[in-house]
């Protein structure tokens, strides 16, 4: 049986991502599996914080309107951290 969402706790997303170093030095970074989630920064950390931040409001914007994440994305039911390395 299926708890509760409140019981269950919160659920962690793995999304791929693209970073890409553009001719003119900034670095764009892209997750190509939600559409128009895009942004960029001077630096390449810079890019992966800003990125971080547009999925995490892109997939809370998804999840509070009750519309379904796109299909093939990860999810894990017990707490886990991510490393990029």
């Amino acid at each position: 049986m299926l708890r509760p969402k409140a019981e269950r706790g919160p659920r962690t997303y793995i999304f791929p991502v693209s970073l890409v170093i553009e001719t003119d030095g900034r670095w764009s970074a892209v997750c190509p599996v939600l559409p128009g989630c895009a942004t960029w920064a001077r630096t390449r950390a810079a890019a992966l914080d800003n990125i971080q931040e547009a999925v995490e409001l892109y997939v809370e914007d998804l999840l509070e309107s009750g519309e379904p994440l796109p299909h093939g994305i990860r999810a894990l039911d017990t707490p886990a951290v991510t490393v990029s390395v």
